[in-house]
């Protein structure tokens, strides 16, 4: 099959989120599979064409938008993989450094800036020999996609053919703009019909309902959002118009995610041989500052400073945590509230705390591989990526039993025989301090915890499988097969 990728976010070039990692693996996952895969996203401005060796074609994609004629610079590269990553940019439209925006404020034009990719990724598709078969569009910054699809099919009939499916990556991001703004991106009045969310257009709901199919990150977070519970105001929506909506576990790549061969990392390490892994958690405690201390756990985590992510509860049970023989690591930004809270524990506990808030993916990489229990104690998640980054360099996470976590991560007996990790349920500071003690107990039993550490190092949760699994749900979509579209008009 030839598949487009069209997404914000595409590792190694943009990332804010798990989003980024998952473009940038699951088309390599396909690719290996035997399909052509190309991914379509913005240069933003920082994204540098230089560094990433990107080519500037000649030709440029033109689009209406905003009133105004916008011709886009068309750049492309191709990744190790094989796979092909095409990036249009456009001044005053693209190139600002953030994806969504800068700090905790997004964009006051994101519709006009994902109205470029939107229509650009159309456009692009016009003025190739071939269309793709099959657009595999990822959150609501490509939800109007398959609306022009259906617009611009009047003129270039080939667009009708063209399958769409449509990933749910967070269903809390609703991109919701004013009615307005459908003139902006070229769409007709009478969209506004079916996109209207409490009195603006939702481009998460065009994508639900325009969509061929509809797709989410975890088996339980697909059960959670059809629910007033989880669906942040989307349930509805979902449970009426979700074409078999299915969870497809994420997974990780096993070319970046790797100890035997991270370069990011001071030691290599693997389950046949991981005691190199307290090398790491020594040249961790150096870098940050922190006494080097062999026999002290060390916590850590990785994450947007934002309520999802559960930083209240970090900072509600901070000060008895930090009474432990324990040291805490944490990289992340976002809410000032949570940045300024942490900073000051570091300040305050410099010997406990360590907290950076620049984005450094190699730091990521030696706080996940020097940690000994890391930390996800979100609110909701749809798939989460870390703890399963965090497994596989022998880090133990504690996380909440919610969406992908609790569909990756098995609670501890007691004796530590079973169980991946140490959960809890209850969204308060007792309920998280109360697994993470259950954690720090663990890692004074050294042996049992070696065991533990070894048995979540041999877990898989390579791409493999999901990639296959995607690729199912294209073939039943294409004309020909039993279960495509010809057979259920």
């Amino acid at each position: 099959m030839e598949i487009l990728f069209v997404s914000p976010e595409v590792v190694p070039f943009s990332k804010v989120g798990g989003l980024g990692d998952v473009v940038g693996a699951l088309p390599k996952a396909l690719r290996a599979l035997g399909h052509k895969v190309t991914v379509l996203s913005l240069r933003y401005g920082s994204i540098d064409p230089a560094e990433h060796a990107l080519a500037r074609r000649l030709v440029k994609v033109k689009v209406h938008l905003g009133g105004e004629n916008v011709d886009a610079e068309v750049y492309e590269t191709r990744l190790p993989s094989g796979v092909t990553v095409v990036f249009l940019g456009a001044p005053r439209i693209s190139d600002r450094p953030g994806v969504y925006g800068e700090g905790a404020n997004a964009y006051e034009d994101n519709h006009l800036r994902f109205g470029l990719l939107c229509k650009g990724a159309v456009a692009w598709m016009r003025m190739q020999p071939r269309v793709p078969d099959l657009v595999h569009l990822h959150d609501w910054t490509t939800g109007i996609i398959p609306a022009l699809l259906k617009q611009e099919a009047k003129d270039d009939p080939r667009l009708g053919l063209v399958r769409t499916v449509f990933t749910i990556h967070n269903a809390a991001h609703q991109g919701t703009f004013p009615v307005s703004t459908l003139a902006d991106v070229g769409l007709h009045p009478a969209a506004a019909a079916h996109m209207e969310f409490y009195g603006q257009v939702s481009w998460l709901k065009a994508g639900i309902i325009d969509s061929d199919r509809v797709t989410t990150v975890s088996p339980t977070y697909a059960h959670e959002i059809v629910t007033p519970v989880g669906g942040a105001n989307m349930d509805g929506v979902l449970r009426a118009h979700a074409k078999g909506l299915v969870g497809i576990l994420n997974g990780i790549d096993p070319g970046v995610w790797n100890p035997s061969t991270d370069p990011h990392i001071i030691s290599r390490y693997d389950v046949v041989d991981p005691l190199p892994k307290a090398r790491c958690k020594t040249a961790l405690q150096k870098a940050l500052g922190l006494p080097v201390r062999p026999d002290t756990p060390v916590l850590g985590m990785v994450a947007r400073l934002d309520t999802q992510k559960g930083i209240d509860l970090l900072l509600g049970c901070a000060s008895q945590l930090l009474r432990q023989d324990v040291q805490l690591v944490v990289q992340g930004s976002g809410d000032p509230e949570f940045t300024t809270a942490l900073a000051a524990l570091a300040k305050d506990m410099p010997e406990k705390v360590a907290f950076r808030t620049e984005f450094d993916d190699g730091l990521a990489h030696r706080i996940i591989a020097g940690s000994d229990l890391f930390l996800v104690p979100s609110r909701f998640e749809p798939s989460g990526l870390t703890q399963l980054y965090a497994m596989r360099y022998g880090t133990v996470p504690v996380v909440r039993n919610t969406g992908g976590l609790r569909d990756t991560v098995v609670d501890c007996d007691a004796s530590l025989g079973t169980g991946t990790g140490f959960v809890f349920d209850e969204l308060t500071p007792d309920a998280f301090y109360g697994a993470i003690a259950r954690g720090l107990s663990a890692y004074a039993q050294t042996e049992r915890f070696a065991s533990l550490r070894r048995r979540v190092m041999r877990l898989d949760h390579a791409w493999d499988r999901a990639a296959r699994r995607y690729a199912a749900i294209y073939r039943e979509l294409l004309p020909g097969s039993e279960d495509g579209p010809s057979a259920t008009a």
